[in-house]
């Protein structure tokens, strides 16, 4: 918190009034099976995207950022997109979905400052919405019910109350909604509820169709190691939102209203009810759902060995049948696959570029992070540093 404190104290010539942090996630299991209402496992990590504020009373908004040259400054009855800075669309579109909600607030200055990596499938955008969001409620305090607003919390000394977990569902679907409605990414809720729910060292478990949320200790012993591929992803760029298409085109076909209420069985029984991409997306999605029941009992039980073989399935799937891998993140996952230290390895998020997550016994971590990043760097040209996360607490 120390250096966007500082960045903020350089931009704006005095100290913030209100700090917030909001993690970066990473999915475990469950790979686009949020918008389908299905079920995923994500860990918050410990990359962070920090916000520092302070009001102002003249109705103006000025956001700077530590990762882009070019600030922006807006009114806040005048809240559009300016092409010169996209990265302030994650903000204002978390500020319009809470105006049309009730919420009132005035003028600000914000410093952001990251520690995610930009394109690395990490989930910066719902970081820095949720980090948005939790700005807004520090400075403006303000309680969201499912009708709009009740009365704003108060303070205990400096400190407001902590969200419950009815709020953070709240709060969820607004960066859901700025960034579909407003950035121009259909996505799901995944990304912001990893980001507000995480908790040290256990495993997030979200049912996508009810809403609702629970946690698992990781098992002991097991490190999670992220591997950047150097490809940046961009979920705004078309290749998402025709993934989704094909999933709701399918269930439409097969007659549900989202593609968890099928299975495995009804899936290939009507097979030939749907187009061959249709069917591919489908088949992908309902095997995720069922990969995320085993992984469960897998953790519980304590089976790592067997946990990692889902890993290594659903990436087999992204990359046969869903078709959001590249040759990057292939290669990423079969160097791994190699090491004996590796349980399992997938890519994370959206695909089409960003990360692997891998599992490792922690004793071999070293090892395998010199391993992964020599093996990867002959295989493709490419440099990259895999790095060992913390599984961290939630925004705030």
């Amino acid at each position: 918190m120390n250096d966007v404190r500082s960045f903020f104290q350089k931009q704006f010539g005095t100290i913030p009034l209100r700090i917030v942090q909001a993690p970066g996630r990473l999915e475990l299991l469950g790979n686009h099976t949020d918008y389908n209402e299905g079920l995923v496992m994500s860990l918050a990590i410990d990359k962070y995207i920090y916000m520092a504020s302070s009001p102002r009373n003249d109705g103006q908004i000025e956001l700077t950022s530590s990762a882009f040259a070019e600030r922006d400054t807006f009114y806040i009855d005048k809240i559009e997109k300016n092409p010169r800075t996209p990265w302030a669309n994650y903000v204002k579109g978390v500020l319009l979905q809470l105006r049309q909600r009730g919420v009132r607030f005035s003028g600000f200055n914000a410093a952001i400052h990251g520690t995610i990596p930009l394109g690395a499938g990490l989930s910066s955008s719902a970081a820095l919405e949720m980090a948005t969001a939790l700005t807004i409620r520090e400075l403006f305090p303000f309680t969201l019910t499912e009708f709009g607003t009740a009365l704003p919390p108060a303070r205990t000394g400096n400190e407001l109350p902590p969200l419950k977990s009815a709020e953070k569902i709240l709060l969820a679907k607004i960066g859901q909604a700025a960034e579909s409605q407003f950035v121009g990414a259909n996505v799901g809720l995944l990304d912001q509820i990893s980001s507000l729910f995480g908790k040290a060292g256990q495993v997030i478990q979200i049912d996508c169709r009810h809403q609702t949320v629970t946690h698992n200790p990781m098992v002991p012993g097991v490190a999670v190691v992220v591997c950047n591929s150097g490809v940046k992803h961009d979920l705004s760029a078309g290749e998402y939102n025709e993934l989704r298409s094909h999933c709701e085109s399918a269930a439409r076909t097969l007659g549900v209203k989202a593609l968890r209420s099928i299975n495995p069985q009804q899936l290939e029984a009507s097979k030939a009810k749907l187009s061959q991409r249709d069917y591919e997306c489908a088949y992908h999605v309902v095997g995720e759902n069922q990969r995320v029941v085993f992984g469960e009992r897998a953790l519980l039980d304590g089976d790592v060995s067997q946990f990692g073989e889902y890993l290594f399935q659903s990436h087999a799937s992204s990359r046969d049948y869903f078709k959001n891998s590249i040759p990057e993140l292939d290669a990423l996952v079969d160097i791994a696959r190699r090491h004996p230290a590796c349980y399992g390895a997938r890519l994370t998020g959206g695909g089409f570029g960003g990360a692997t997550i891998n599992l490792v016994k922690a004793e071999g971590t070293w090892d395998f992070q010199q391993f992964l990043a020599k093996e990867y760097q002959v295989r493709t040209g490419l440099a990259t540093e895999p790095w060992t996360c913390s599984i961290v607490d939630g925004a705030r």
